[in-house]
Order: C-alpha cells, then sequence, then structure tokens
C-alpha cells in the first residue's frame, strides 16, 4: 500500500473553496477580490486579545515578504503558505511524492489536499515558538488573574488566535485564486507594500511611523530641517543616504523601471494551427520567466532560518558564539549574523557609520554569503517552480500541442514542439531567477522608500504588472465571448 492509500481519506476530506461552476464575470472577479483585501486590512488591525505588552515582530525586516502584521490575528501573515510550498516543491523536485498532478485528477486532489495539510502543520510549527518560545507574544498577566486561566492559558488563547488567522489566509488565498483576480498571496504582498511605500512618502509625525520623505523635504527647503552643508562629506552622505534618501528614491524608481522593462523582454516561438490555415499566434518566453514568485520562497527561507535563530537565542542560556551572538534582536556575530541578509545601507556601510560595529571583512562576507545566497537560490527555486506549475518544456508542449498549435517547419508532435522549447526555456529560467535575486540584493544595499525591501518591491512591481496584464485579458475575454471558447 503506497501513502497515496494510507493519507487519501485525510487529503481528500480537507475543506476546500468551491470552484465555479462556469464563468465568473469579470465585476464579479472585482467584488470578490476587492472583499477579500477589505477583510485583509481589517484582520490586519485586530489585535491579539490577551496579548501583554508590544512583543516583538519575530519577522522584523521581513515582513514586507511575509505579509501580515504584528500583533494581530494575522501574525503569521504567508509565512506558512510559504514554507509548506518550499517543502512541496523539495519533495516534487525530488521526485518522491509519485504525484501526476497534470494528467491525473486523482492526485490533483491529493496534492492539493497535501498543500492545506502541510500549512496546517506549518502554521502548529510556526505559531507555538511564538507564543511559548521567546516572549515574542507575551500573554497579558492582568487577563490571567482576570479569567484565572494562569498565563499558559492566555498563551494557547494567543495561539488559537493566529493559528485561525494562518488559516483564515489560506482560504482567502484560494477564494481570490478560484472566484477572483490574480493571486491572494500576490495581493497581499502588494497591499502591505503599498502601505509602507506610501508611509514612507507622506508620513506625517504622530502618525506612529518615521517621518515621509515629503515632508522632510518640505521642512529641508523651508529651513526647519538642519542638515550639513552639501559641499562637506557629511552634507552629501546627509542628502545621498540621510534624511534627504536620494539614493533611495533613486533606488525605487529603477526597480519599476528594470522590472517592467525585464517583463517585456522575451523570445516570441512562432506558432500556427494545423487545422485552421492562416491562423498564427506566438509563445513567448519572458526574461522572467519564472516571474519573481521564487523570491517569495527564498526569503522566507532566510526568514525561518533566522526565526530558529531568534528562538535558540531566546531558549539557550549561553548559546556557542560560532552559532550566533544577538543584540536586541538582531545577530551581531556567529553563523546566524553571516546568514542574516542584508536589508538596508546601514548594514553594511562601516564607513558611514553603519555596519553594526562588525569589522569590515566580517561585513563584506556576509554580503558575499547573501548574494550568493540570493543568486542561487533564485536560480534553484525557480527551476522548482517551473517544474511545479506545469511551466517547463514538456508541459508547455503538450499544452501547445493540445491546443491545435504547433512551431512552422517542425513535425506536428510533442516531441518537436519540446526540442524546441528546451532551447531557451531552461535557460531563461536560470537566467531569470539569477537576475531577480541579484536585483533584490542591489535593491536592499542602496534602500527603498518606507524600508520595504528589495524584495518586497520587486515583489510588489512584477505582480502589479502581471495583474494589469490578467486584468486586460479578462476585459477581453468579456468584450469577445468567442475568444474565452476559443482559449477554454
Amino acid at each position: 500500500m503506497s501513502w497515496k492509500d494510507t493519507a487519501e481519506p485525510v487529503l481528500t476530506r480537507m475543506p476546500s473553496v468551491r470552484r465555479p461552476e462556469g464563468h465568473v464575470p469579470f465585476k464579479r472577479k472585482l467584488a470578490w477580490t476587492a472583499g477579500v483585501l477589505v477583510l485583509y486590512f481589517f484582520l490586519t488591525n485586530v489585535f491579539l486579545f490577551g496579548l501583554g505588552g508590544q512583543g516583538s515582530d519575530v519577522f522584523g525586516r521581513f515582513r514586507s515578504v511575509i505579509a501580515g502584521s504584528t500583533g494581530s490575528v494575522l501574525q503569521l501573515g504567508i509565512g506558512p503558505i510559504v514554507t509548506a510550498s518550499i517543502v512541496l516543491q523539495l519533495l516534487g523536485g525530488a521526485d518522491l511524492l509519485g504525484l501526476d498532478t497534470q494528467n491525473n485528477p486523482r492526485d490533483q486532489v491529493l496534492y492539493q489536499g497535501l498543500q492545506k495539510f502541510l500549512v496546517i502543520v506549518m502554521c502548529i510549527l510556526t505559531g507555538l515558538p511564538m507564543v511559548f518560545g521567546g516572549q515574542f507574544l507575551p500573554p497579558s498577566q492582568a487577563l490571567a488573574q482576570t479569567l484565572g486561566i494562569g498565563l499558559t492559558g492566555v498563551q494557547l488563547l494567543l495561539f488559537a488566535q493566529i493559528f485561525a488567522g494562518g488559516i483564515l489566509l489560506l482560504y482567502m488565498d484560494e477564494v481570490i485564486s478560484k472566484w477572483g483576480v490574480g493571486s491572494g498571496i500576490g495581493l497581499f504582498i502588494i497591499a502591505g507594500v503599498s502601505q509602507r511605500l506610501i508611509g514612507g512618502l507622506v508620513a506625517v509625525p504622530g502618525l506612529g511611523q518615521a517621518r515621509g520623505i515629503i515632508p522632510t523635504w518640505f521642512d529641508i527647503i523651508l529651513g526647519r530641517e538642519q542638515i550639513p552643508p552639501l559641499l562637506t562629506p557629511e552634507g552629501i552622505e546627509a542628502l545621498l543616504i540621510g534624511v534627504g534618501q536620494l539614493i533611495p528614491i533613486l533606488t525605487t524608481l529603477a526597480i519599476f523601471v528594470i522590472v517592467v522593462y525585464a517583463e517585456s523582454v522575451r523570445v516570441e516561438i512562432p506558432l500556427s494551427n494545423a487545422r485552421v490555415k492562416g491562423a498564427r499566434g506566438r509563445f513567448p518566453v519572458k526574461l522572467i520567466y519564472a516571474s519573481v514568485l521564487p523570491m517569495i520562497l527564498v526569503r522566507a527561507l532566510q526568514a525561518n532560518i533566522q526565526f530558529l535563530g531568534r528562538i535558540l537565542n531566546a531558549q539557550l542560556a549561553s548559546m556557542p558564539g560560532w552559532l550566533g551572538s544577538y543584540s536586541q534582536g538582531q545577530p551581531t556575530g556567529g553563523l546566524f549574523y553571516y546568514l542574516a541578509p542584508i536589508q538596508n545601507p546601514q548594514d553594511w556601510m562601516w564607513f558611514a557609520g553603519g555596519g553594526g560595529g562588525n569589522a569590515p571583512w566580517e561585513i563584506m562576507l556576509r554580503v558575499g554569503v547573501d548574494l550568493t545566497f540570493m543568486v542561487v537560490g533564485g536560480a534553484i527555486f525557480a527551476i522548482f517552480w517551473v517544474e511545479t506549475t506545469d511551466m517547463g518544456p514538456d508541459a508547455t508542449a503538450q499544452q501547445i500541442h493540445n491546443s491545435g498549435m504547433q512551431i512552422p517547419g517542425f513535425r506536428q508532435n510533442v516531441r518537436s514542439i519540446e526540442r524546441v522549447l528546451e532551447q531557451y526555456i531552461p535557460q531563461v529560467t536560470v537566467i531569470g531567477g539569477a537576475l531577480v535575486g541579484l536585483l533584490a540584493v542591489a535593491a536592499n544595499m542602496l534602500g527603498t522608500i518606507g524600508g520595504v525591501t528589495g524584495t518586497g518591491l520587486l515583489l510588489t512591481v512584477s505582480i502589479t504588472y502581471k495583474l494589469y496584464e490578467e486584468i486586460a485579458e479578462e476585459q477581453l475575454m468579456e468584450m469577445h465571448p468567442m475568444m474565452r471558447q476559443m482559449f477554454g
């Protein structure tokens, strides 16, 4: 008996959102998407009942990628969903699951059920250490005395709330995927990053966050913000990476331009219809073929590594120096320091007073590790992403062949199409994944508006661009119903 037979009774009974039986009108898709986004924003402002004090965000600077909000019901964010996806991709890449999700309906159901089951497991494995492991979510002693349930009872109450929030996000993502526009995970990232971008631009003192760039420049122009003379090194530093933030502004604009340009760079393979004379088309192989979504997996892996480090630091009375040393929740030495990503210019500019007091060689080693991790990890996860989402040469060739299309000048069979695609897709997948990793590290090192991190900005621009393309396609299908029937 295989594991499929053993797990099938459980996996096939996992609750799921019903798929629409027919075509969902575009306006209804927008309504579902907007409704889920409103619910998301509402839940990020529903604070945990029983939380005593501020606590600390265990994900810290990864929050723009993990989404959610610290101290709220959505404390876990999309972390469990992404971690479950990493596990599934690794298992699928090693061919340990034995699931044919492309052709076997039973395996498709098992895969979806296994994904939900792993998300539940990850919610438990992530939530328990957050509540019980290191005072990241301190329980309220006053509530414990009032209810007479003790601190452990309040901690269980906190865990139940963040667990429920993690499961809610799972099904909110599924609602958007089946009934809305785009991907729930992508929209949650856009929502969080957009909030921080707008705050970084226009926030004024007294709103609970740092002053935005626009109010700062008003104060500089009006003389209310004193900066050193411009022709001195201190003045230049203040304008570029200090209060003026010229480099973060230019970096943010450059990322927007580069990602939009990279999305438009593609190799177009000509196609013709074997049954309809004169019917032609093109299959685009984009430079960022796997999109920037694999970056979520890479950063989530780094976030989990740092999460483990903070848990060990909180639990061990004396953690070995080679493993890591911490100050105010941030690694300052040891293995976890070198594995921590560079998130802003202050993390590495030792010559401008940054670097946290570490030696220059330690800082540059950390930069090298981060760059290698992102470039190599981006390429590897891009390959896994392409294979597990049926975007590889074999799956794509089968889809083209099933649609009745062929490549002019080649035999009308799947293998001929696959041979042509193999000349482009594997190479572009690796190059695109490595390029996105390089851009993410460069943007982090130079800084971004609102401190959204390079990865968060890359994801936001790319997901927004793809969302625009999907909306345009939906509107086209609404205007021409025959095209909807042609493309299924």
